[in-house]
């Protein structure tokens, strides 16, 4: 069982040593622990004190690309290294590495796929009650998006089983948390969470400048992943509120008409007609973005197959390296054998009885 933890760093060598040190060595269960370090174009010096303190694998991007290319860069890079189970944490240390023991342990136990650490942000003291409604508020939103009960859906601090990881496709360039939940759990996946502590805070956080950009962003990602997994639901709500509005202008007009004032409300029967035209049209848009869903689905699975066939071919690279490192080792070692004195070498041994073989038949012959 290799357990490999992941860092996506950006400008992080000051809080790194710390996020390092409390990541533990031994975990009962796992026969291995491996660090990556995620480089995100930083500008100081935090690959100089990742390799000073000896990580495992550093990856690096020559130009800062977000959060979300970074936990994309770092997965498919842990399959590669053969991890069976995944743990991403923060370069800030916000989260408490010695948890890590505790977010494995439901894979480990085969019953889950993905562990969200919860922070229990009601209990936190470093965040501000405006930061606690929209934690909560937007929880909220995506257990009801994702059909999962994760009481801390933008928690980084998470744990993901080898067969989720192969599984999961992030396209979100804003943040991966939400977009994760909410394709893990239209996917079907086993997802749950345990109660994570947190560190005092060590800086102020980059994924977002303002509360106002943040909820912008989040409410785009989230829109965007659920009408990417539910197409025909989505527009079909957004026809069916569309037709509704467009119902009552054009309902208004047919009274007016009816009792003979038709005239002065052609304005409502032009309003809504184009809402009804719209609502119709949208109804015609989801059914193309679903059979477009049902083609998503097929590349889904062909992406799937063609990762567990270049991890398969890796694995097989790997071991045929390993059998010819071994065999050039044998060859060294034994280059410069000799024969001990008095004794032939093997293959004259090996040839001798075959000359007396030959002698032999000669000898017979010349007697005949």
């Amino acid at each position: 069982m290799k357990l490999i933890v992941q860092i996506p760093c950006f400008n992080e060598e000051t809080t790194l040593p710390q996020t390092v040190a409390d990541i533990p060595r031994s975990i009962a269960g796992v026969d291995r622990i491996e660090l990556l370090i995620i480089d995100d174009g930083s500008s100081d010096r935090t690959v100089e004190v990742a390799e000073a303190l000896g990580v495992d694998h550093i990856i690096r991007h020559k130009t800062n690309k977000g959060l979300a290319a970074s936990f994309r860069t770092g997965l498919d890079r842990c399959l590669s290294l053969g991890a069976d189970i995944i743990v991403n944490t923060d370069g800030d240390n916000q989260y408490a590495g010695a948890d890590i023991a505790r977010l494995v342990q439901p894979i480990l136990e085969g019953k889950a796929d993905i562990v969200v650490g919860d922070r229990q942000t009601s209990k936190a003291a470093h965040f501000s009650p405006a930061k606690r409604l929209l934690q909560l508020v937007g929880s909220w939103v995506v257990r009801k998006l994702s059909g999962t009960d994760i009481p801390d859906a933008v928690s980084g601090f998470r744990a993901i089983s080898r067969e989720a990881a192969l599984n999961l496709n992030i396209v979100s360039a804003f943040s991966y948390t939400t977009e994760m939940l909410i394709q893990s759990g239209r996917k079907r996946m086993a997802i749950t969470s345990v109660p994570v502590s947190t560190n005092p805070k060590t800086r102020e956080s980059r994924l977002f400048r303002s509360i106002p950009g943040f909820v912008r962003k989040s409410a785009t990602t989230m829109l965007r992943i659920y009408s990417m997994y539910q197409p025909l639901k989505t527009f079909f709500m957004l026809g069916l509120a569309l037709i509704f509005a467009g119902s009552i202008p054009v309902t208004r007009f047919l009274i007016a008409y009816l009792e003979g004032q038709g005239e002065g409300k052609i304005q409502s029967l032009v309003l809504g007609g184009a809402l009804l035209v719209i609502g119709l049209t949208t109804f015609l848009i989801g059914m193309l973005a679903d059979l477009i869903n049902f083609n998503r689905q097929l590349l889904e699975m062909t992406l799937e197959k063609v990762r567990r066939l270049e991890l398969a071919q890796n694995a097989s690279a790997a071991n045929a390296k390993s059998i010819t490192d071994q065999v050039a080792q044998v060859a060294e070692r034994t280059a410069n054998w000799k024969d001990a004195p008095g004794t032939s070498a093997r293959p004259s041994a090996i040839a001798a009885p075959v000359d007396r073989a030959r002698a032999s038949g000669a000898g017979g012959r010349a007697r005949r």
